[in-house]
Parts: C-alpha cells; structure tokens; sequence
C-alpha cells in the first residue's frame, strides 16, 4: 500500500510541471511611435475619474443611473460570472475528484452464490498531467475570465461616453430649438412689416411671398430639430435603462449653475437640476495622450485583445499535448466484507489502483487538424490584437486633431456669426428707411441664421470631442476604483 501511494504521489508531482505552449511574446505595436498634435501637459484620463471629469450635475446624475441599470453592462458582468465559473471548471480538472461510494456483488461460486460488500472512497480517471494538456486548457480559460473583466470595464467606458455624448447632443438641440424659435419671431416681425409696406404700396407682392417663403422655411427647420431632440433622448433612455428622469423647467442662471454643481451626488433623479449650456460643460480636454506603448497599457479594449491572443497560444500548447501519451490513474480504498451485516464490524481494509495509459496511433488526422486549427486561432487573435491598436491610435489621433482644431474653427464660426449678426441689423435698417431692396434683407437673415446654427454645431462638437478623448485615453474607468 505504501509504495502504491508514494507511486501515485511521485506521478502526480510530475504532473503539471510544464506545458507545450509556445513562449509568449508581445507583439510589437503597428504604429507610429508618437502622436501628432500632443502637447498637453497634466495628469492622465486613466487617474481623472469620471465624478472629476463631467462638472454637468445633471449628467452626473443621468451616469449614475445608467451604471446601476444599461442592460449592456449587466451582461458584461454576467459574462465575468460565467467565465469564472468555466476556469474554475478546468482548474478543477487538474486535482483528483474524490467520490465516495458503495457496491454490492452476487456472483455465482461453485454450488453456493459470493456476496462482496465495499464501501470506501474512491478516484476514477484522474489524468495526470504530465505534458500540459490539462495545464495549458486552465491557462486559457484564465486568459479568457481576464479578457472578460477588460470587456467589462470597456463596456463601461463606452458606456460613459456615450452618455455624456447623448446628453452633450440633446442640449445642443435645445439651443438650436431655442436659437430656431428666436429666427422664426425676427422673421414673423419681418413678415408684417413687408405686409404693411406692400397695403401702403411701398413694396411688391413678391417680397412679401419671399418674406413667408423665409418663415415656413424656419418653421420647418424647428420640426426637423424637435424631431431630432426626440430621437437624441430616446437613445439616451436606451443607454440608461430607465425612464428618463423629469426635464427642468427653466434655464439654469450663473448662480443655479454655480448650486447644481456643487449639489451632492446621492441627488434624487426626480431632482436632477437643470443642464449646464454647451459654453458651460467645461470639459478638460487637456489630457496627454502619453506614448502609444503606455496608451496600451490604459485601454481595456486593448487588453482584452491581448488576453485573447493569450489564451490561443494556450491552445496550441493543449493541442500539441494531445499527441502524447495519456496517463489516467485510478484507485479506491475503503472495508470489505462477505456480510453486509458484517461490514462495519469485521470488513478488512481493501485498496485497487489501476493506471491506464494511451497513446494515439491512428486518429484519421483529428491530432494534427486541432492543431492546425488552433495555429490559426492564434494568427486571427494576433491580427484581431494588431487591429485593435491601430484603431486605438487612429481614435486617438482623429482626437488630438479635433482637440487642436476645433477650438480655431469655433473662434471663426463666432466671429462670422457676429459680422452676419451686424450686417442683418444694418440691411434691415436700410430697409425699413427705404435705401435698400428686401432682398439685401432676406440674404442677410438667411446667412445669419446658418452662421448661428454652424456656431452651434461646432461647439457641440467641441464638447463631444473631449468625451471623445476622454474615452479613447482609458478615462471612464479607474484602477482600484469599486465596480458599480
């Protein structure tokens, strides 16, 4: 019995002492080694936790709810669950299962029937593990549960732009709703004047149809635009995963703006205080986009892909174990007796131990297709983790430009809004004085209006590309932070 067992403890320290996956190496980034347009000097999007980031109470509010119930993050929670539970399945298979069990034998002998009675504990199949097999399918469901947990905080990451880039979107409808409505009261005060000019005889019929022409096309710019907000706050109620909290009444002041934002986070959502206007989000969007290297080490997305290309190369090191001998060891110990009356008063010990060894002949190729199969598993996951850096430097470079630009194509916007601003002021002056036709009016409001509405867009674009940065640099997610 001692040398039975001192046998079985010596194969099963053998077990699992190495495996036959390829050395690892990470791959070398396909991009460029900096980036164009940084020069931004401060902490990290990866240390400014959200809270710090969105100074907008109400949109703080608005990611809150959403963290607690988007049906997407709850299946990335749910997908870490489930790819514990399958590690901790394969790591299970690499210790013996003990069972305990009973079995009663009736057997002829001779002129008279054999009873045997046992019970006792018993291993059934334990293979041990001496070329990785076993070893090399734990490692990769261990890649895979990591993969999911960088999934996980992806998919809050992207879910905390997303929000913030809805909400960013509805209050730029808002304005341009307002600034829409605004147009349509100047162009209806345009409208009876020329009606007024064209009873007294000062003007034709033609500029009063071109003065209603310019009015119901303002009319149907503000459908377009209330058309617009509906389906911007439709996605934002799909991104919370609740009803959306009441909208304020009123525009918030420069001293309601100064309470909301110091208003504490715990907030009810039925008291969610106005949203901030676009010139008041002050995002930071001066975050240093760092080394292409250390941005792999920030974003999740790209972690994830490595994990992936981790457990492949686990793979092939299982599929080569299979070529190789398979040893299966199993035993039992426990009482033995005649009489099942007798048999926990005078049962005698008695043990069985029964290793089996295979070894692959002929498998009509099924060995080396597996293998096969996994090389290319781990060439698509080396691929699909390339890509991936490529798409996060090209998100990130797409945000640098617009970080660098956006801000001089707002000034000019302003600007030109501002001299179109003036010259519909002096043309409608010379209209109203007689020095100048309607149509120097009609052109001025018509450019006026689109220069206000580009100004806006350009802003909303502004604060949508400091989400946009946030994100792409790992902000949304917090090293150490408690998940929600």
């Amino acid at each position: 019995m001692s040398r039975a067992l001192w046998t079985l403890a010596s194969l099963a320290a053998l077990a699992g002492c190495g495996t036959l996956q390829p050395v690892y190496e990470r791959p070398a980034a396909p991009v460029a080694a900096t980036f164009e347009f940084d020069g931004a000097n401060g902490p990290a999007a990866s240390e400014i936790d959200w809270p710090q980031f969105f100074t907008d109470a109400r949109l703080r509010r608005l990611l809150e709810l959403a963290l607690v119930n988007n049906r997407d993050l709850r299946v990335a929670v749910l997908n870490i669950e489930q790819a514990r539970a399958q590690f901790q399945v394969r790591r299970a298979d690499q210790l013996p299962t003990l069972n305990a069990g009973a079995t009663a034998t009736r057997q002829p002998a001779g002129d008279s029937i054999s009873n045997a009675y046992i019970i006792g504990v018993a291993v059934t199949g334990y293979e041990l593990d001496l070329f990785g097999r076993v070893r090399s399918l734990s490692d990769a469901a261990l890649a895979s549960y990591f993969a999911t947990t960088e999934a996980r905080k992806a998919v809050q990451i992207s879910l905390i732009a997303n929000v913030a880039a809805a909400h960013v979107a509805i209050v730029a409808d808002d304005e341009q709703i307002e600034l829409t409505r605004r147009t349509i009261a100047t162009r209806e005060d345009s409208l009876l004047l020329t009606k007024l000019k064209f009873d007294n005889g000062a003007t034709s019929e033609l500029d009063v149809q071109q003065a209603l022409s310019l009015l119901e096309g303002a009319k149907a710019t503000l459908a377009q635009l209330q058309r617009q907000r509906a389906q911007d706050q439709n996605a934002l109620v799909l991104l919370l995963g609740t009803p959306l909290p009441a909208r304020p009444t009123a525009r918030p002041t420069a001293q309601s703006t100064a309470q909301s934002t110091a208003q504490s986070p715990a907030q009810s959502p039925a008291d969610l205080p106005p949203a901030l206007p676009l010139a008041g989000q002050q995002l930071a969007a001066d975050l240093p986009a760092g080394l292409p290297s250390e941005l792999l080490a920030r974003r999740p997305d790209v972690r994830q892909a490595e994990q992936s290309l981790i457990a492949a190369n686990a793979n092939i090191g299982a599929a080569r174990a299979a070529f190789f001998p398979r040893i299966a060891l199993t035993g039992s110990a426990g009482i033995a007796s005649n009489s099942l009356s007798s048999l926990f008063k005078g049962g005698s010990f008695a043990w069985s131990f029964a290793p089996s060894l295979s070894l692959p002949i002929f498998d009509a190729g099924r060995n080396q297709a597996n293998l096969d199969a996994a090389k290319v598993g781990h060439d698509i996951a080396l691929t699909q983790y390339e890509k991936s850096i490529q798409s996060a430097f090209r998100e990130v470079a797409d945000a640098l430009a617009g970080r660098a630009l956006l801000g001089e194509q707002l000034r000019a916007q302003q600007a030109q809004a501002a001299a179109l601003a003036q010259t519909f002021k002096l043309a409608d002056l010379r209209y109203r004085n007689g020095a100048a036709s309607y149509l120097d009016v009609l052109d001025a409001q018509r450019s006026l209006f689109t220069a206000q509405q580009a100004a806006l867009q350009v802003q909303a674009m502004l604060a949508q590309n400091a989400v946009s940065l946030y994100k792409v640099l790992g902000g949304g997610w917090k090293e150490g932070a408690p998940a929600q």
